[in-house]
């Protein structure tokens, strides 16, 4: 799933029954009260009937190609994404409560981009450093004094979230840049839809199809000035990419041209589409390649995925990019500890939602207190994703310890740690049955005119059994999200 499908270990991937959070059931061990249709559906099911069901999925989603590229295996391997049948429920109650944190962290993010790219408010009042901004790799100088419409930079923002064993949601990492896996959301939903279509008819599970409209709208609504009917394209790296199915997926569900950079060049400052009609101006490009390769006029010179002057036409003011370049500095994990003192420097409120405590080790104290409790903590690169480049303390050997904390005391400032928490469990169809395993939730927030979180988002799933690593290239899956209505 690209960058953003980061491995999800902030927490003990040791046996914690004990401390962790059951989403479907109570400490007694009856289902909670959101629950109660599907685990009566359950019952009902014969289990030769749940198999059928299950290699029914297994069949469809091969036919429909939901596949990934594997980065660092052999050319060309792709697999299927492990489905299971088990929904996260979410309460409306609960939901409304995560709608209102998830749209309150993102307008803070928003303010924070538009602020480091203009005045620097919030550095010149000490609230962030200001070397943790300027100096870090994902801080794009080019976008200093660049007025983007509707001041935003992060059209689609996925806002990662676990919840711990007292039962809290927290916010784990921010998604700023390219977030992936929406196109997994939709297929699940379709998917249940398909497998137990009298739930659906029992009770009010609020809609998520919708959102290839909400994206477009929000796309639309970001074009230049002056632009009545703009012209919107999703830009891919190409077939190779770990994403490419979702690239192609949502331009087809759009009604847009899927695009890669040779199909686009500019002109007179304007960026147009190569067409069989002769060229078609674009005004809007949802694009799906980072920064670096954008266009090799400015950023790096050997890229070949991007378009020589796509930039300019963009400091001109002729073509949006959604997300804007640069986004990532507020992604950064180095900065994701001040988020919460975003949300009260610009919007004067306390964060709805929390983040993980988190030592930054760039501060000795913070130092100290890490290389004295590695076996106890989670250790990651600030600019890590993926699962690399992480300490998890709990389920490291002696050997592996000391390793990094020779890297740690090498450079001190490239990482943060975290306390082990122990990540939510929800039943989930493993070889010997159902079994509780670990999740996490990826909400995917439009900006627009309006700040609309989908309903939901992309449960995903560690299938190990003790695991907590959620992303697909290390075995995990994904589950529907059911948020109820009423």
């Amino acid at each position: 799933m690209g960058k953003e499908d980061t491995a999800k270990t902030g927490a003990t991937t040791t046996a914690d029954t004990a401390a962790r959070f059951d989403e479907m059931h109570d400490g007694s061990g009856a289902a909670r009260p959101h629950y109660h249709a599907f685990e009566d559906w359950l019952h009902s099911v014969p289990d030769q009937a749940l198999q059928a069901k299950r290699r029914e999925a297994e069949i469809a989603f091969h036919r429909v190609g939901i596949t990934f590229s594997v980065y660092g295996e052999a050319a060309g391997n792709e697999r299927l994404i492990p489905f299971d049948m088990v929904p996260r429920i979410v309460p409306a109650a609960e939901w409304r409560m995560l709608e209102a944190g998830l749209r309150q962290r993102v307008h803070a993010l928003n303010l924070f981009l538009g602020d480091v790219y203009g005045e620097q408010r919030i550095l010149h009042d000490g609230r962030v450093p200001a070397d943790l901004v300027l100096d870090n790799h994902e801080f794009r100088g080019e976008m200093r004094d660049l007025r983007v419409p509707g001041d935003i930079y992060s059209h689609i923002s996925g806002i990662d979230l676990v919840r711990a064993g007292d039962g809290e949601y927290y916010v784990l990492e921010d998604n700023l840049r390219v977030p992936s896996g929406v196109s997994y959301m939709l297929e699940n939903r379709r998917m249940m839809a398909r497998l137990m279509p009298e739930l659906f008819a029992r009770q009010q599970i609020a809609p998520v199809e919708h959102y290839p409209d909400a994206l477009l709208r929000a796309l639309r609504e970001a074009a230049p000035e002056g632009i009545d009917d703009p012209v919107v394209a999703v830009l891919t790296p190409g077939s190779a990419n770990s994403a490419y199915f979702e690239h192609a997926f949502l331009a087809q569900q759009m009604g847009v041209e899927l695009v890669e950079g040779a199909d686009l060049f500019v002109r007179d400052d304007t960026v147009y589409a190569r067409t069989t009609r002769g060229p078609q101006r674009v005004h809007v490009i949802y694009r799906r390649i980072n920064d670096d390769y954008l266009d090799p006029n400015v950023f790096r010179p050997e890229s070949v995925l991007g378009v020589p002057g796509l930039f300019s036409a963009y400091r001109a003011g002729r073509v949006t990019l959604a997300n804007a370049p640069g986004t990532g500095v507020a992604d950064d994990k180095s900065v994701y500890p001040y988020v919460p003192d975003m949300i009260r420097f610009y919007l004067s409120e306390e964060p709805i939602l929390h983040n993980v405590p988190t030592y930054q080790l760039r501060r000795q104290d913070d130092l100290r207190y890490t290389l004295d409790h590695l076996h106890e903590l989670v250790v990651k690169e600030v600019h890590g994703a993926g699962g690399y480049g992480m300490l998890v303390g709990p389920a490291s050997t002696k050997a592996e310890i000391e390793d990094f904390r020779q890297r740690i005391l090498a450079a001190p400032a490239n990482y943060i740690a975290q306390p082990t928490l122990s990540l939510s469990t929800c039943p989930t169809f493993v070889d010997s049955g159902l079994a509780p395993r670990h999740i996490d939730l990826r909400p995917y927030v439009l900006s627009g005119k309006r700040i609309v979180a989908m309903p939901g988002g992309l449960t995903r799933v560690a299938l190990r059994e003790g695991s907590l690593v959620v992303n697909s290239s290390q075995g995990g899956g994904t589950k529907d999200t059911w948020v109820l209505e009423a």
